[in-house]
Order: C-alpha cells, then structure tokens, then sequence
C-alpha cells in the first residue's frame, strides 16, 4: 500500500532543495523497498542543481548510498528483507543492443527511461502530497528516508560494513578503483597519473595500488588532498597550481609519459594534460566531466601515437561482483573510505552540504538517516 516518507526535492535549478512529505507507490512484483541508512553528495546531484544536466523537473537527487531492505515485490530475487545493501544507479535489460556487447552502462532501456528520471519499467517512482508525479535521478532519488529500486539495484554486502562508508561504494568509489581496476589494463610495475582528488581519484589511486603499478602520480590543487592521496597509496604528488605535470611525468619515464592517465578532475585543463602525459601507446581514462554542451579542445599532435582515450562514467561496474570486493577489501584494511567523509550531516543540512561541495570544502559529505 502506498506510504509518505520525508526527502529532498528540487523544484527549480538554482533553487535549494526543499524537504517534503512524499508518496510512495505500491511495490511492483520486482521492486524491493529500501529504508536508506547513508546516502553521499556527489557532483553529479551538484551538475542537476546548477543545469549542467538537465533532468525533468521536481526531482529527488541522490544516487549514492546505502540501507537496509525493508520489504520486496513478489518477483523480486538476490535480496530479502534484513539485507543490508548497497544501489547501483545503472540497472540494464540484459539483452539490448549494447548489453549483449557488455557495455550495461549504455543499456537502451537505462539509456531512454533515465533521461526521463523515471523508474526502470517507465513508471513515475514517486508523487508530490498534492498528486503531481516526482521524477528520480538515476533510477534511485536517494535523498529520502526510503528508495523503491529495481532488485538488480540492491546488492548485499556484509552486515560489518557501516552505511556511511558503504555508500560511497555506490557512486565514487566504484567510478575511481573500477577506471583502475576493470578498465585502464594497468600492469604490474605501471606508472599512473591519477589528475584530480576527490572521491573518486582517491579511490582510483587505492585502484591503481590495488592493480598493482609500481608509481602513482596523484595531481591536485588542494595540498590536504595531496596529503590524502599520499597516505592512500600515490608515490609521487604534483602540486598542479606550481608544478608541470607534464613535465614532471616524462622526467620519470625517460620522456615517454604514464601507461596510464586518470583523470577525475573533470576541467578542460586536465582534459588537456591527459592526452600530453600519457606515453605513445598509453590509455587515458577520462572520468571527470563538464556541462554537456561545453566544447573542448586538444592539441592534435597529442593525440598521436597510438594512443587511446576512453570515457568511463561507471568504472566498468558489474556491481553484484564488485559492490561485495569492495566492501570485502574495506573490511580487509586494504580499501580506505572512512578518510573519504569529509562530514556526516542531517536531511536538513542538504544544503549547506551542497554549498561546501560546490567550494571544494568537502571530499564527502554525507546523509546521515
């Protein structure tokens, strides 16, 4: 039976979010129900809020976080109620075009209902108390007391994993370690450049340790992130408002560059310093991202080379199999996320969470429910 619950809403781009009463639908025979426990402020939310990605309007944002299975639809497989899990934003049919060619991030059916921020069967996932449909970022709108998500969205992870690290699991960290885990090909004894630091250059540097190349370059502006990256695994750190990356890379690979460029920075600039620090043959991941319709320019000479450039917006995510490795590793020591959380705040502080990740004074915050 359909029930009310409290989240964030966004009316206008540019506006805050507003908390509202709002109403859940019944669950449909493959939906679970999700009492949200942790949900992250990412930049993706920001990009909605600002009108770099325009999405139909109200909305709920958040689509990185964690909870605990409240309830599932008759059909519903792979969770029970008591689980505790984490939501993936890219549920996919399985048997599209691009899913059959392994590429489940462009899958058609995650492609055409998810610019529309409805539900993965094209239903309105949600509504205002006064009966207007409530669009949801990503298949999930995790800024709520509860999230009704498709069950290939839920994936269990152990109960010894807390919520406000298991969220981020969910979003950044699975974009950065994945880059360096299920795309970028690094080798052992590999030089890295990871460009940004953030949450998600930050996992993709512990992904490049994890994948096991012998440097990692961490470039960043901020000299706390450096710091962070430093103890995360990065052997090398650039200060990218004094230092030549450039310059400093082809030093220590007798002048051919990185095997591999990670970029999360997500400005024309470091687009631009990718494609000159990667040696001839390397690969560039380009995680970062700036408004849909911004152009970007490159020099055509570094380009050349052989070498190849590849837009990644989920790190090859196989979230049934990577969700549990990442939160096993976490559990292990060798998987770093509680550095990650700049602050822990309430629904109410959403705002002033956003305003601090606008000005670079958050790494993560996150929802606390």
């Amino acid at each position: 039976m359909p029930f009310e619950y409290q989240a964030a809403v966004l009316h206008a781009v540019g506006s805050p979010l507003a908390i509202e009463t709002v109403v859940a639908p019944d669950l449909a025979p493959t939906d679970v129900l999700v009492r949200i426990r942790a949900a992250g402020l990412c930049h993706t939310d920001l990009e909605v809020m600002r009108g770099q990605l325009r999405y139909p309007l109200p909305i709920v944002l958040g689509h990185e976080a964690a909870g605990v299975v409240e309830a599932v639809g008759a059909e519903a497989r792979g969770v029970t109620p008591g689980d505790h899990v984490v939501l993936s934003w890219n549920p996919h049919c399985g048997q599209c075009f691009y899913c059959d060619r392994d590429l489940p991030i462009l899958c058609d059916t995650y492609q055409r209902e998810g610019a529309k921020a409805l539900r993965f069967d094209g239903a309105s996932p949600a509504r205002l108390k006064d009966g207007r449909d409530l669009h949801h970022l990503m298949f999930l709108g995790a800024f709520g007391e509860y999230c009704v998500v498709p069950d290939q969205s839920a994936i269990p992870i152990p109960h010894a994993m807390p919520f406000d690290a298991a969220c981020l699991i969910g979003c950044g960290v699975m974009t950065g370690a994945g880059a360096a885990l299920n795309i970028a090909e690094i080798g052992a004894g590999d030089t890295v450049l990871v460009i940004g630091c953030g949450a998600v250059g930050l996992a993709a540097v512990q992904g490049s340790r994890l994948a096991g190349a012998a440097r990692i370059f961490a470039c960043e502006l901020d000299p706390g992130k450096l710091d962070l990256a430093l103890s995360m695994g990065a052997t090398d750190l650039i200060d990218a408002g004094r230092q030549d990356a450039v310059a400093l890379i082809k030093a220590a690979t007798e002048g051919r560059g990185a095997d591999v460029v990670l970029e999360s920075a997500g400005s024309p600039a470091a687009f631009r310093v990718t494609v000159e620090a990667v040696r001839p043959g390397g690969q560039v991941v380009w995680l970062g991202k700036v408004d849909v319709d911004q152009d970007v320019a490159l020099r055509w000479g570094a380009l050349m080379g052989e070498k190849r450039i590849r837009r990644s917006s989920y790190g090859g995510a196989r979230p049934a199999r990577d969700f549990p490795m990442l939160a096993q590793a976490y559990l292990d020591g060798t998987l770093k996320l509680d550095e990650l959380i700049t602050r822990r705040i309430g629904l109410s502080e959403i705002n002033a969470g956003f305003d601090a990740l606008a000005k670079g004074e958050a790494i993560r915050s996150v929802v606390m429910f």
